[in-house]
């Protein structure tokens, strides 16, 4: 068996990933995580749009999407959370300074800021993941 003659053969998991790195990816997943399950209670618990639960819960599948992609590392997955979060951002913001009062600003706040903080993560992991591959030599360039 030969060895591999370009870098593309090369497993992108030879090149270690610094812990800035490591602290993005799992800021990334956690804050979806957050998101989905701030959503899921917030429309069938706690301040549901009508009693017993609403169908607005749905709003929470096209977050289960990336999940997947998010913890195989993957940076394209990266690149479009990035701006799938604010159509969130924009419903949290709508919200929090509609009429809506009580519970439901608090929680429009909080999905608020739960985006923030995915965009943050996204973001911060693909520009450092993009600054190491630069760094790198080019035999093991991807």
């Amino acid at each position: 068996m030969s060895q591999p003659s370009s870098a593309a053969a090369l497993p992108s998991a030879s090149v270690p990933a610094s812990p800035a790195v490591r602290f993005t990816r799992w800021l990334a997943v956690g804050s979806l995580l957050g998101l989905i399950a701030l959503g899921l209670a917030w429309e069938l618990w706690l301040a549901p749009l009508r009693e017993g639960g609403s169908w607005w819960a749905l709003k929470v599948l096209p977050l289960t999407v990336p999940l997947a992609g998010l913890l195989k590392n993957r940076m394209y997955t990266y690149r479009w959370v990035s701006l799938l979060v604010w159509l969130y951002f924009a419903e949290g913001v709508v919200r929090a300074t509609s009429g809506e009062s009580g519970m439901s600003t608090l929680l429009a706040s909080l999905q608020v800021l739960l985006c923030i903080a995915l965009f943050t993560a996204c973001a911060l992991h693909v520009r450092m993941r993009l600054r190491a591959a630069a760094n790198l030599p080019p035999a093991v360039q991807p």
